[in-house]
């Protein structure tokens, strides 16, 4: 009871997930060298609604890096429906697609929407969807739409109505707040999990985004909470006496891989989340840390140093007493690692004249790509379509999130106070 009392008095827990005004602010810094041009036409109905849903949807699509938009301002015609649209006048201004879109009143708080998306070289309508809302969730209906838009044009799923995962800091002459974040892919709608006046670090997602793990030092060493977003509930993963660190979910939800310091050495090892059984997975005297699963589950990727330096392997769980392969031999460090949604390569942490960029590498090529090029970027998290990769980074010495494409398009979303770090992603949400 006394070290629930102790535990309660050194941390702040919101069981209910808390509403607060959004702090990050999303800024787009760079497109891809060939966007997509696209149209969207004010959506029918009432106004002020029409005006938000359509302003959600241009940033959505912005944010992505690969569209122009137009609005209705910038168009030569402003067609209400399919037969006032003159494709020639799209075609002059060198557009590529028109979304066209109308209000649905399903009762005082329910709102759907119908959209249709025209192909202009083709002078077609390629696509028609109605989606139906969540009561007074307006900017969700939105990010549906955008998801919608984007899965049409370029053949992928979006990411708008997926979620990020993250952790905040405010510092303070005496202490620092530290605050583990729920947000909209594009910042806003931001939820309080978790407060607390020590550290919280390497938050994970579970498979069905309906958990998260995360590492806590409310104890007074490293432990792994899992918590159920519904209720809020948590509970610490494992109960021993030793630092747990580094917690990456399994595809089947099942088995969380972490870093135990079980016998004063850091080591991987699998956990059962039903009976908690223990399996150990790597057995070196250096340090291995931070794993990963592919996205079939039959390989973990994870750093370490038995080369010398910070480097990735990966051991292949079909096979009984696997060794670990070295993956990357290109620098001096290269750590942090995640797959990319194919499994057929890896996003990490690679230092390059004494830079840390997040890089890119796929398992068949033997050299490294980087794909940012500040001083200190780390923590990086790929989008469920494995099109986005988002990452932590320090500017004027605060540090906030930044996203880059595949495609080259950047954007950043710093906090409006603190600090912003350890970012992650959801899988997809519907």
């Amino acid at each position: 009871r006394q070290r629930q009392m102790c535990i309660r008095d050194r941390l702040l827990l919101l069981l209910i997930p808390n509403f607060i005004y959004a702090e990050l602010v999303l800024e787009i810094t760079q497109g891809s060298d060939n966007p997509y041009s696209l149209a969207v036409i004010d959506f029918n109905g009432p106004q002020k609604i029409s005006k938000k849903i359509n302003s959600i949807i241009k940033s959505d699509m912005k944010r992505t890096g690969e569209f122009v938009i137009l609005d209705n301002s910038q168009l030569i015609s402003v067609p209400l429906n399919q037969e006032e649209i003159k494709y020639k006048d799209f075609k002059l201004l060198g557009i590529d697609f028109i979304v066209l879109g109308s209000l649905i009143s399903e009762s005082k708080f329910n709102l759907s929407v119908s959209y249709d998306i025209y192909d202009v070289r083709k002078e077609k309508k390629i696509r028609t969807s109605k989606v139906f809302g969540i009561p007074n969730k307006i900017r969700q209906l939105s990010h549906y739409i955008s998801d919608g838009i984007y899965e049409e044009i370029t053949g992928l799923r979006g990411v708008a109505s997926t979620k990020l995962l993250y952790v905040t800091e405010e510092r303070a002459p005496d202490r620092s707040l530290f605050q583990l974040v729920i947000a909209d892919a594009d910042g806003a709608n931001e939820q309080i999990l978790l407060k607390s006046t020590e550290p919280i670090i390497s938050p994970s997602w579970s498979p069905d985004s309906k958990k998260v793990a995360y590492v806590s030092f409310e104890t007074g060493m490293a432990k792994v909470f899992i918590q159920d977003l519904a209720s809020g509930k948590r509970e610490i993963a494992l109960e021993n006496s030793t630092q747990i660190s580094s917690p990456s979910w399994s595809p089947n939800g099942k088995f969380l891989s972490l870093t135990l310091f079980q016998d004063g050495n850091a080591e991987i090892y699998i956990l059962n989340l039903k009976n908690k059984n223990l399996t150990r997975l790597t057995n070196h005297y250096s340090i291995d840390t931070e794993s990963s699963w592919s996205p079939n589950g039959s390989r973990i990727m994870f750093t370490s140093g038995r080369a010398g330096s910070p480097q990735l392997y990966e051991i292949d769980l079909r096979k009984s007493n696997s060794k670990p392969r070295r993956i990357t031999f290109e620098g001096n460090y290269n750590a942090k690692a995640s797959y990319l949604a194919n499994g057929d390569g890896a996003i990490f942490v690679h230092r390059s004249n004494n830079r840390f960029q997040i890089a890119l590498k796929y398992f068949d090529e033997n050299f490294v790509r980087p794909l940012t090029e500040s001083r200190l970027d780390e923590s990086p998290s790929i989008s469920p379509n494995g099109n986005v990769i988002i990452y932590a980074t320090t500017e004027d010495e605060l540090g906030l999130l930044a996203g880059v494409t595949l495609s080259g398009a950047r954007f950043k979303l710093p906090a409006k106070q603190g600090e912003v770090r350890e970012p992650s992603w959801s899988g997809f949400l519907r």
